[in-house]
């Protein structure tokens, strides 16, 4: 498959039909191993692709953000594909990835700002690596990761604030379980996500965060963030009642990753650098068996 950022040097390009776009975003999706694809096993047929639509452009921001070398030229690639999204939107999409999206955009009447957040978000990412204070934090969290949970909403056109208030509990939780198993990771590729003003309450320093196992101090504040995010999961649970049953399915599947991810670090004894804090994928596999079955008997 060609590199999904190859084409946005040249926006005057003949765009491809709709049904090549989709058939690439088809592609580009299934492709990827990770939960958020995983979890599409709920989806109502006729939803398939529109899901793979808004994933890919989610992916490759996120790759482009994450998987270029350098921040000018990330920061580039960034303002190229916020360029074919505004194209989009005036129907003249030419990026393989947007003509697709914007029959999902048509569709569904989604607004730009979701989309948009992401890529503030992305940016954030070029030139800060660290977070003064929890609420800096959560800032973060709102543009990198409660985006999504709002296009899902749309997607299933349950979208209201009050929904999307507890959609974002559920997204900002997920995102900073995905951060507390990879504190020592990040902090190798000089990232630390862990609010300074707590590191500083506990005593973490950066020579704690490079060894080889967690001091009683890093698992402290370890333990603190991560009943942050069983609290935030916690307040985001009612939405399950309050969406569509294929996608209060997928809600209770991630959401059972999110709490495994804490358990795990849990088990870990919260020491996030010298164990392996991951849930094993036959649970995972578990997981999606039993939320399939629960779908399809329920049929």
């Amino acid at each position: 498959m060609p590199s999904p950022a190859s084409p946005l040097e040249n926006p005057n390009a003949a765009p491809p039909s709709l049904a090549e776009s989709q058939a690439y975003c088809r592609r580009y999706a299934r492709s990827r191993r990770e939960n958020f694809v995983v979890a599409s096993c709920c989806l109502p047929r006729d939803l398939r692709q529109d899901f793979y639509n808004l994933y890919t452009y989610c992916r490759t921001a996120d790759d482009l953000a994450d998987e270029i070398a350098s921040p000018a030229e990330s920061l580039y690639l960034l303002d190229l594909w916020q360029q074919q999204l505004e194209r989009c939107y005036d129907g003249q999409p030419t990026h393989i990835a947007f003509v697709a999206l914007q029959s999902t955009l048509e569709r569904f009447a989604i607004p730009r700002e979701p989309f948009l957040d992401l890529l503030v978000a992305f940016r954030r990412d070029q030139d800060q690596s660290r977070y003064a204070t929890q609420e800096e934090l959560a800032d973060y969290c709102r543009g990198s990761a409660n985006p999504v949970g709002h296009l899902i909403l749309h997607l299933a056109e349950a979208f209201d604030p009050s929904r999307a208030l507890l959609s974002d509990s559920i997204c900002t939780g997920l995102q900073l379980a995905n951060h507390w198993q990879d504190v020592g990771e990040d902090f190798r590729r000089g990232r630390v996500y862990l609010p300074q003003d707590r590191c500083e309450a506990w005593g973490v320093t950066d020579a704690m965060l490079s060894a080889p196992t967690a001091s009683a101090e890093l698992k402290s504040l370890v333990s603190e963030q991560v009943e942050i995010a069983s609290r935030l999961f916690d307040e985001g649970r009612p939405l399950l009642k309050q969406v569509p049953r294929w996608l209060r399915l997928d809600l209770e599947l991630i959401l059972a990753g999110g709490e495994a991810a804490l358990q795990a670090i849990r088990d870990a004894d919260f020491d996030i650098l010298g164990k392996r804090c991951k849930v094993p994928l036959k649970t995972r596999l578990a997981w999606v068996a039993r939320t399939a079955w629960l779908h399809w008997s329920a049929r």
